[in-house]
């Protein structure tokens, strides 16, 4: 290795141990045990090409070569900086690679990047790559010497070595990446199959595992693979004990005869139709992908999956849809955007689509489908034996799962009827649109007169008829017949193109609406969208009006946009004349948590003096929460009248409204959603929150030691509402600061205790007088400002309302969801601003603000027929 210039002496701090590994051809590989550089390496996400879609491309060849590189990841310079990260040790020092060794994580992706920047440009008619293995095809001896000298010249200028002993040049039949390839499509390697029919039996699961794992590289080849292999895969499972039984045997024996006896798997040809075949048994799905060639149906490919637990249980008919869906979900590849024949119990599928409002699984079964362009073909079991699992009659009346869903969803069962043929009526042919348009008795005359040929009625023949006949009638001149079928003309403002538009009849609109705005495509846009997507397909009387109710009543795009109308109640005012007669309470937080063990900050404060507490408690249970409430609050400054608070569930625990009526207080809360109730304690929760972000530290576990200088700030501070400082509206005196000590500042000394309880009496009396004007001023002028944005709006009982409802799911994006719920029904006004709404008669009532309740006008459109 050294002589050939691989490796070279390291003196860096770098070193992997060596491993030997056996190759095909019985000479050893070398190989460096890269585990750990692997583990810190930045990982290549550079995509190796599927087996699978490398061997379809094969379709049409006759001629085949393959070529192997020689040492073809030695054929790759190590940048010199980074050659030390390869060092390896040995029984005579540290030697690194100059090239590329095997083991690293990003090998596989590095070569296959070269191999497919070199042969670039070539199609895979030409060849195709696998790492290190390059096949070259053929439809002609004279096209693949022309392929061949192609790569050889992309190689040779590449500087690319090939290993001669392990290419095969010319042949009909090769072995490539584990298959025989031939004209005839693609089998299994005898070699690989030999080691399978050779495998003893396993007497643990690791032997176990590796003898599944190579048998499911083949598992294409066999029908039904996952259900032959189910009692083997049983005895990997992780709590399962290794207890080899007859059923174990007799799969271990079935699996070794199958892939024996595999078929020769076609190619796929994209000028052929597909047709796919799939099965369901109890415990496993499977399916048979296959076209016509000649007179000859020719598999490409099986698929088989083992069923899980819940699976198991489905009902037949649920286990055939299972089967349905999958199969085309593993063969989306070839299926997507093709149409193909599906051949399955027809009566299975009507079931699936039968459903009126699908949900949950039905629903995404039916959306999976809706993706793919298929003809079913009803078949019996006796007509293909490829997939007799298929011909089972729906599930029986006794089902318990199927009946109930058909409950739930309003399914029409009608199993008994036998589907002998797959056509059906296509409700949009010209035969039934003409129909639907002479059913139609405002487009009945007009279309009547065009298949007559007749000329324009004159004014007195059409005065008779409906307002929007004569507005058909105006456009005469526009409208024409294609098959029978009235049309509108609709050119352009420069005239210069037209487009027809289909007369529609009233009985298709809401189908052609729930297409054009409720479906996928439609998007549930706004309305000129939705008027344009409509307008350049049809036309109809009162077009434009239609299609604004339509978007205006729709549900889906009430819930998730909100309606239209919103309602925005009155200020309700309530405003206090002494101290502690009404208090509010809050939970700030959680913030991390401080060397105290604090998290959260329980807030406190008096409506009148505006004289706040702020306490660092470690959690929010209620029994904290009452304790503080007693020994911060109540034991200082007394019982409040009214205590008032959030909807938390600390607030209205059974502890807590035991509390307040052991101490007569009157325990009022603020509507959900609605923290403008308790405006006062969110603000100062604001002010809280400004001062900590400026004196924390960095890593702010000390935020609960500033709250005590924080409150002697706000205290001492005049508040905007009241005029006077906290503590002089509880006081009657200022606080005295640290700046006061610092720079000095007269004292007030009283000449005896009478004095100066005369004068803190006439001075707090003077405060609270003053405060309560303030007060009664700031109150009114907050609410002329707010009610010049009310809306005047009320609802009576018995109104249908939307309701905004924001929720936090676990696992969902809050920006995906819906937050509009309805129809609720007002049940009752409970003053000018709450309403208890109800959103069935069973349903448990709710009492919210105004302020989240807006008129509901939608309609459900799956309901309009």
């Amino acid at each position: 290795m050294v002589d050939n210039g691989i490796i070279e002496e390291s003196s860096g701090p770098w070193a992997s141990p060596i491993v030997l590994v056996k190759k095909k051809d019985g000479s050893t590989r070398f190989c460096v045990d890269y585990r750990k550089l692997n583990e810190i390496t930045k990982k290549d996400s550079y995509p190796l090409p599927r087996i699978d879609d490398t061997l379809d491309a094969l379709n049409g060849s006759q001629w085949f070569t393959t070529l192997d590189l020689k040492s073809g990841y030695w054929q790759v310079e190590v940048r010199p900086e980074d050659r030390e990260k390869t060092a390896f040790t040995t029984g005579q020092g540290l030697w690194q690679f100059k090239v590329m060794p095997f083991g690293l994580c990003n090998a596989p992706a590095t070569f296959e990047r070269l191999m497919e920047t070199v042969l670039r440009g070539l199609s895979s008619e030409a060849c195709l790559v696998y790492l290190d293995d390059i096949i070259i095809v053929g439809r002609t001896f004279e096209e693949h010497l022309n392929n061949l000298r192609k790569v050889f010249q992309r190689l040779q200028k590449a500087n690319l070595k090939l290993s001669p002993k392990k290419c095969r040049f010319f042949q009909k039949e090769v072995t490539y990446l584990g298959h025989v390839i031939s004209a005839e499509g693609v089998k299994t390697d005898p070699g690989k199959i030999k080691a399978v029919v050779d495998w003893p039996r396993p007497d643990k699961i690791h032997d176990l595992r590796s003898f599944l794992g190579l048998c499911t590289y083949y598992r294409r080849f066999v029908k039904n693979f996952s259900t032959i292999a189910r009692p083997l895969h049983k005895l990997t499972e992780a709590k399962s004990n290794f207890n080899w039984t007859d059923e174990c045997e007799k799969s271990f024996n079935s699996l070794k005869q199958a892939l024996t006896s595999s078929p020769i798997l076609t190619y796929p040809r994209t000028d052929k139709e597909f047709i796919l075949d799939t099965d369901a048994s109890n415990e496993g799905i499977g399916a048979v992908l296959s076209q016509n060639t000649g007179n000859e149906e020719r598999v490409i490919a099986y698929f088989s999956k083992s069923l899980g637990k819940p699976e198991r249980n489905y009902c037949v008919t649920r286990k055939e849809l299972l089967a349905i869906v999958k199969s085309i979900e593993h063969f989306h590849h070839y299926l997507y955007g093709r149409k193909f024949l599906l051949r399955t119990d027809h009566a299975s599928l009507r079931w699936l689509l039968n459903f009126k409002e699908p949900e949950g699984q039905i629903a995404r079964w039916i959306q999976r489908l809706q993706e793919y362009d298929f003809e079913i073909q009803h078949r019996k079991g006796t007509s293909h034996g490829n997939a007799d699992g298929l011909s089972r009659t729906p599930c029986k009346e006794s089902c318990k799962q199927c009946t109930n869903a058909e409950k739930k969803f309003g399914m029409e069962r009608d199993i008994s009827v036998k589907v002998v043929t797959t056509t059906t009526v296509d409700p949009w042919s010209s035969c039934e649109i003409q129909k639907a348009q002479l059913e139609d008795p405002a487009i009945k005359p007009i279309l009547e007169k065009k298949l007559n040929l007749a000329e324009r009625p004159s004014w007195q023949e059409i005065a008779p008829e409906s307002p929007a006949t004569k507005r058909y009638w105006a456009l005469w001149d526009s409208l024409h017949l294609k098959d029978g079928v009235l049309y509108r003309k609709w050119e352009s403002d420069d005239g210069n193109s037209y487009r027809w538009q289909l007369i529609l009849p009233k009985s298709r609109i809401p189908e052609v609406l729930r297409e054009t705005h409720d479906s996928a495509s439609g998007g549930h846009f706004g309305v000129m969208k939705s008027l344009s997507k409509t307008r350049e397909r049809f036309y109809w009387d009162r077009l434009r009006a239609d299609v604004e109710n339509w978007c205006r009543e729709c549900h889906a795009c009430g819930a998730r946009k909100g309606p239209k109308t919103r309602t925005k109640g009155r200020l309700q005012r309530y405003n206090v004349g002494a101290p502690f007669e009404r208090m509010a309470l809050d939970i700030l937080g959680p913030f991390p948590v401080t060397t105290k063990g604090n998290r959260y900050v329980l807030v406190l404060m008096d409506y009148f003096t505006k004289w706040p507490e702020a306490i660092p408690i470690p959690d929010q249970e209620a029994s904290t929460v009452a304790e503080e409430l007693v020994r911060s609050w109540i034991s200082c400054y007394g019982v409040p009248m009214i205590l008032h608070s959030d909807q938390g569930t600390n607030f209205n625990s059974a502890l807590f409204t035991k509390l307040c009526e052991l101490l007569g207080i009157l325990k009022t809360r603020t509507t959900a959603l609605h923290p403008e109730s308790d405006g006062m304690v969110e603000r100062f929760n604001r002010t809280i929150l400004n001062h900590l972000s400026l004196f924390v530290s960095r890593n702010q576990t000390d935020w609960d030691t500033h709250l005590p200088l924080f409150l002697l700030a706000y205290r001492s501070a005049e508040h905007e509402v009241t005029g006077s400082t906290p503590a002089e509206m509880l006081f009657g005196r200022t606080l005295r600061l640290p700046c006061d000590i610092l720079f000095g500042r007269p004292s007030e000394t009283p000449s005896s205790p009478n004095e100066y309880m005369k004068n803190l009496e006439a001075r707090l009396e003077s405060v609270h007088a003053f405060a309560r004007e303030r007060i009664k001023l700031a109150s009114e002028r907050m609410k002329t400002r707010y009610d010049s944005r009310a809306t005047h709006h009320h609802f009576k009982e018995g109104d249908l309302v939307w309701m905004y409802n924001p929720k936090r799911r676990r696992g969902l994006s809050p920006k995906l969801q819906q937050n509009w719920e309805g129809p609720y029904t007002v049940v009752k006004k409970l003053n000018d601003v709450v309403y208890r709404v109800q959103r069935s008669p069973n349903a448990k009532p709710k009492v919210i603000h105004i302020n989240r309740l807006a008129p509901y006008r939608a309609t459900d459109h799956n309901s309009i027929k």
